[in-house]
């Protein structure tokens, strides 16, 4: 009998347990639900991986070759609605639209109408408002906290690091290049989400630089009343892109002005007839291939018949002038000449060398492919000696440029550091030395007697060639339009940067009456240059005449 009791009580515990346990497993199972019912809806995917960790994925800072942050990510709140657990639709919508008036009602009433498990409402809200729409209390209503992409240089580099949509995903500039190089997959693979440390990605450009050269560009558009600036400024030994301005420009922290047309990037994704900057490749294939020498004699007593077309000199001497007078004197008419003579096969030859007929190959997405003749004939060969008929972006000119004066050796241009190793591993020679040094001897001439005389840096020894290109309009070439260009070299015996202007459409300055490449786009070059030299620890060497000049221009002012 005691057994029998003893088995009973022993089966009544069993029992107890059981029901226990399962009541345990039916909490365990329904806290779950419970957590799933009121979490949005489709938060995990089969490899557990929520769509809210995709738009809280880390990106990671841009910055400049000191260290300078450029663009990095910060906390931001967004808001959503759970449809299912709002109690008064009416009620919500009405005090959502009170705090947050940019919400479109009906759209809101609509969504907040559904059986839906989660809907944004608006995606990163200032701290005021989320304070607000808390102070509401609505259930069915909370935040989530994003990543939101800064920029602190705003609009300066705009065109540089681009900028990224509502997810924090790159759609423009290196922005969208770095998610291209693989942040993509490690975002992907669950490697770079909100929380995670990744390194930054240093770039070439010197914000410091950046910041000068916008500025004397926006002193420029004033001054001269033009549309719109470009600037450049490559290391000429590593070809890295030191700065890179064009105005007007955009502030990535607004990418929808990145829309307005007038804020391009005329410095990569604009194509234009660069003018008399081009008489520098002209010239240098030339020498290269030994068909005219610094002396040789051009006739440019009169202007050149070329098929149905006549060549003409802006300011002409109507005499022989020697291959240094033509670079000098910038004559299209001796120009022309010394192109015919190369041919128009030996021309392209140079001309692709130099980059000229493909589109530029680096990390920024923003490129322009170059407007080249199907045809060449001999009349091409002569108005594409001068840079007219053949359309380019001013990077492909500033590159072009660092490779005729560098020492001859072409490499792409680049965004990131670069050593001049790297370059010797992956550059390509397209001038001999020889033909190098008598370009920047030209360079050199002309930035003391010719049309460069107003970009002279005391101290620093610049050479340079302008330009000044009619625009092309229907039916020819407007005479009272023009893209004035500048590149320049420092110093210019073993030049160390590059720096390339470009106005459009420059006006003359009161009490003048012409509106040159000389008489602007050189000024705004050497303003460029006497502020960016001491900031790159380059010591101003000075010899008795630019101390003479320096009196001199003291004594003026």
């Amino acid at each position: 009998m005691r057994r029998m009791e003893a088995g009973d009580a022993g089966a009544r515990g069993r029992i107890v347990l059981m029901m226990v346990a399962s009541a345990f497993m039916f909490c365990v199972v329904g806290a779950r639900l419970v957590s799933l019912a009121i979490a949005p809806a489709a938060a995990v995917s089969g490899d557990g991986v929520s769509p809210l960790d995709e738009v809280q994925a880390a990106r990671p800072d841009i910055v400049d070759r000191r260290g300078e942050v450029l663009a990095t990510d910060l906390a931001t709140a967004s808001l959503y609605a759970e449809p299912r657990n709002i109690v008064d639709v009416d009620e919500a919508v009405e005090a959502l639209t009170r705090v947050l008036p940019e919400l479109d009602a009906e759209a809101l009433q609509r969504d907040l109408s559904t059986d839906r498990g989660f809907v944004w409402l608006k995606r990163e809200i200032s701290a005021q408002k989320r304070e607000a729409v808390h102070d509401l209390g609505l259930p069915g209503v909370g935040f989530l906290t994003e990543t939101r992409r800064f920029y602190p240089g705003g609009a300066s580099v705009g065109h540089i690091v681009g900028h990224v949509d509502v997810d924090n995903a790159g759609i423009a500039g290196l922005e969208k290049t770095i998610d291209g190089g693989g942040l993509s997959a490690l975002q992907a693979a669950g490697f770079a989400r909100k929380g995670t440390t990744l390194a930054p990605v240093a770039l070439a450009v010197d914000l410091r630089v950046q910041h000068a050269v916008r500025d004397e560009l926006a002193r420029a558009i004033e001054r001269y009343r033009a549309l719109a600036a470009v600037g450049i400024m490559l290391d000429a030994r590593t070809l890295e892109v030191v700065a890179m301005v064009s105005l007007p420009d955009y502030d990535p922290n607004e990418p929808a002005q990145a829309l307005e047309e007038v804020r391009m990037n005329r410095a990569m994704a604009g194509v234009y007839e660069m003018g008399s900057v081009f008489k520098m490749f002209t010239l240098a294939g030339a020498l290269d291939a030994g068909t005219v020498q610094l002396g040789t004699s051009i006739d440019a007593t009169k202007p050149l018949r070329v098929g149905r077309f006549t060549i003409r000199d802006f300011h002409a001497k109507a005499r022989v002038l020697t291959v240094a007078e033509v670079f000098k004197y910038s004559s299209n008419i001796g120009t022309a000449k010394i192109a015919l003579g190369l041919g128009p096969e030996r021309q392209k030859a140079y001309l692709d060398a130099f980059g000229m007929f493909d589109r530029l190959d680096s990390e920024l997405p923003e490129a322009a492919r170059p407007l080249v003749p199907e045809r060449w004939p001999n009349v091409t060969a002569a108005t594409v000696s001068f840079g007219h008929g053949i359309a380019v972006t001013p990077m492909h000119t500033a590159v072009a440029a660092a490779a005729v004066l560098n020492g001859g050796i072409y490499a792409p241009p680049t965004f990131y550091r670069r050593s001049e190793d790297e370059v010797r591993a992956i550059g390509r020679r397209v001038l001999s030395a020889e033909a190098s040094a008598q370009m920047r001897a030209l360079f050199k001439l002309n930035g003391e007697e010719g049309s460069g005389r107003r970009a002279r840096v005391p101290g620093y020894d610049v050479g340079g060639k302008t330009g000044t290109a009619e625009k092309a309009v229907a039916g020819g070439y407007a005479r009272d339009k023009r893209l004035n260009s500048f590149v320049a070299a420092f110093p210019i015996d073993d030049p160390r940067y590059i720096v390339l202007v470009v106005l459009d459409e420059p006006k003359p300055e009161e009490g003048k009456r012409e509106a040159t490449a000389g008489l602007n786009a050189a000024p705004t070059v050497a303003n460029i240059i006497s502020r960016v030299g001491p900031m790159l620890f380059l010591a101003p060497r000075f010899d008795d005449d630019d101390v003479a000049r320096a009196m001199t221009v003291a004594y003026q002012e």
